[in-house]
Parts: C-alpha cells; structure tokens; sequence
C-alpha cells in the first residue's frame, strides 16, 4: 500500500479521452492577441489542462485571465500555487512568478531567479512539463523577441513530448518562434489561424 500511495504522488492520473494531458504556451510581445485566437476557439470540453507563460511587466497586475475569459469557452485563470491541472481549464502565470508543473500534477509558483533575464519562463515550465507528462505532453511557441522556450522545446522532445511552433509569417515578433525552430526539434510550424484546429485534432482526435 505504501509502495501505491508513492507511486500516485509522483505521477500525475492520465485525463480520459486524450492524448495529451497538458498544452503548455509560451508567449512574449504580441502574445495576448495571439491567445485570444487560440483560446477563443478551443471548445469548452476541450480534454487537456493548458498552462501558459505570457511575459509581463512585473510590476502591475495582470488582467490577462479576464480578458482572456471574455473570449473563450474554456476556463481561465491566473495560477496559484497548488492548484491542481484540470481539463478545459487555461492557467495562467502570474507576474514575477515561474510557473511549474509538479509530478502530481498540481502548480507550483516560485520567484526564483530570473532565467535569461525574465520570470515567469517559459524554459522552466517547458521542462517541467516534459519531466512530468513526457509524451503526453504538448508544448507551444508564440511570437516574442528573444529566445525563451528554445532550451525548454529541446526538454520536450527529448522526453517524448510534440512541439508546435507559430510560423514567422504570422508572428508579430519572430524572435521565439526562430530560436526554438532553430533547435531542429520542433513537430509543426504552423500559422496562427491553424494552431487552435491542430491542438484539437492532436488533443481529441478529432476536427473541430
């Protein structure tokens, strides 16, 4: 019983009807338009949990979560610590926090050092993800300048985990996108229109 109880708090339980228990995006500049054309047409039954690093302004309250929830049927909500992946439910990282997955499957916030000059990041969630979920994972690269999530892709991939990618053409800052193309270790480059249908078909199974 014992040797069961430990096995359940380092695993996280597989949600039903996917194949992928996780969707984790990373956006920088320009990312809040590109969310709300993902998010916005996402289904609310959507089957995985999506855990997102926006970068923002560490000094003001982000009302990311609100807008978002506008423009969605799916759940969104800035993240806290503890909480506990769901389906259909987006969370958001707050400002100045890192957001983690843990290997039960709930969150994690830290103000640990900033990574390549930015908290929250998308490297440390990314690698979280792909520790925990391995090929059940999904990870997202949107517009942004500089290169965070690169280091966190090649994490994913290495442990199983598909990779999408914003193409250049539609990215409002191409910075991202080319570094974590730039790895080799990316699954599809898509345009911004085609990443919400994507997600659905490699989550559910199905077009929608």
């Amino acid at each position: 019983m014992i040797e069961m109880a430990e096995n359940v708090s380092n695993h996280p339980s597989n949600f039903t009807n996917t194949t992928f228990d996780i969707v984790a995006i990373a956006a920088s500049a320009g990312g809040l338009t590109a969310l709300i054309k993902i998010l916005s047409t996402l289904p609310a039954e959507f089957t995985a949990a999506i855990a997102i690093v926006q970068h923002l302004g560490p000094q003001h309250r982000s009302f990311m979560a609100e807008i978002l929830t506008r423009r969605t049927d799916i759940i969104v909500k800035q993240a806290q610590e503890g909480d506990c992946l769901t389906p259909g439910t987006a969370y958001i990282a707050p400002p100045n926090h890192h957001l983690l997955v843990n290997g039960d499957g709930t969150l994690s916030l830290s103000q640990s050092e900033l990574v390549h000059f930015l908290r929250p990041s998308a490297d440390l969630l990314f690698e979280s993800v792909a520790a925990t979920y391995k090929d059940r994972a999904l990870a997202v690269v949107l517009t942004g300048t500089g290169s965070d999530g690169a280091m966190g892709v090649e994490a994913i991939k290495k442990m199983g985990g598909t990779v999408i990618v914003q193409n250049i053409e539609t990215a409002e800052f191409s910075g991202m996108p080319s570094a974590a193309i730039q790895t080799g270790n990316v699954d599809f480059i898509l345009p911004l229109g085609e990443i919400s249908s994507a997600l659905v078909t490699l989550v559910m199974g199905e077009s929608y």
